[in-house]
């Protein structure tokens, strides 16, 4: 990686400082003063600019959208590398999500009206019909699915980290976890796994494991480093960078892959269009380039599917 190594204090308050003063922000420029292709740890290198309209995908969108020629899209911002987050600049967003929104955008000729919302905010507000599309890292859920469309561009999935003075090891079920506390982001697919498995230590006679939820990234960490928790659950590629980034802490490994996509309201006419802009990037050599920039090859997917069945272990 680019990055070099940095404490975990650190990081965490850079982090919650970014939030502070740029939660309700916009993309604007980048910081002028960074060295060119990194800034703040985070890689810049442009990857989508080349990116050329495709005539056969933009002709699946549904006409008022080709007309009008934008979409408003809804990103959570603030969540661990490689997901989106803030250049030191405290204004320009990027991530691999933003890459991906943005190559897509323009291979279907489109521009995105982008804002930034809290992730747990933004799955109910495409039902509102306030965005267009979100990006967050949405993990495709049978449960997401009975009110949400999604078109898949990863697959990432669920993991653990800890510190180096850990005893615990790789986590294969939930008992492993009994008698612990889990820190987690509120309002994801991590969050209601735990909730949803507590009965496993009980059910084996052992100590429940307590859950504590974190809209802020850098108050996540800072809990795992005070040992206000023992362990965090989060995205396999998030807990990669965060565990590469930061000396200190350990990851224990994939537990559980989901694929990853856009997020629509349920019925959007935009999916086909989305599909095929998604696998002309695959087809092109833009994907993996997005993917060889944010060091997530072991993310990719052959091709774009809408809203596949939840991926079962």
């Amino acid at each position: 990686m680019r990055t070099s190594r940095t404490s975990l204090s650190a990081f965490a308050m850079i982090t919650a400082a970014a939030l502070a003063l740029t939660a309700c922000g916009s993309g604007g420029s980048s910081d002028a003063s960074a060295p060119a292709g990194k800034s703040a740890g985070l890689p810049t290198t442009d990857v989508v600019s080349s990116v050329e309209k495709d005539g056969k995908a933009a002709a699946l969108l549904p006409p008022d959208v080709r007309e009008r020629g934008t979409l408003r899209i809804a990103t959570s911002v603030g969540g661990t590398p490689p997901g989106s987050a803030y250049l030191e600049d405290g204004k320009t967003v990027v991530g691999q999500d933003i890459d991906f929104a943005q190559a897509v955008a323009k291979v279907l000729g489109l521009r995105l009206q982008r804002e930034t919302a809290s992730f747990e905010a933004i799955l109910p507000a495409l039902g509102s019909g306030k965005y267009d599309l979100g990006t967050g890292n949405f993990g495709v859920t049978d449960e997401r699915r009975r009110t949400i469309d999604f078109v898949t561009y990863i697959n990432d999935g669920q993991g653990f980290a800890v510190r180096d003075d850990s005893k615990l090891k790789k986590v294969t079920d939930f008992r492993r976890l009994c008698g612990l506390t889990v820190a987690t982001g509120a309002g994801t697919t991590f969050e209601v796994t735990l909730e949803d498995n507590k009965h496993v230590c009980a059910d084996a006679g052992e100590k429940p494991y307590s859950v504590k939820t974190y809209t802020e990234q850098g108050a996540l960490w800072g809990s795992l480093q005070q040992g206000r928790s023992d362990v965090v659950m989060s995205t396999i590629n998030g807990l990669r960078y965060a565990v590469e980034q930061q000396p200190g802490l350990r990851f224990l490994g994939e537990f559980h892959r989901l694929d990853v996509g856009f997020a629509f309201k349920k019925g959007t006419k935009l999916a086909p269009a989305f599909q095929a802009a998604v696998n002309q990037l695959i087809e092109d050599g833009t994907y993996d380039r997005i993917l060889k920039k944010w060091g997530t090859r072991a993310s990719a997917i052959d091709a774009s599917r809408i809203s596949p069945p939840e991926i079962k272990d």
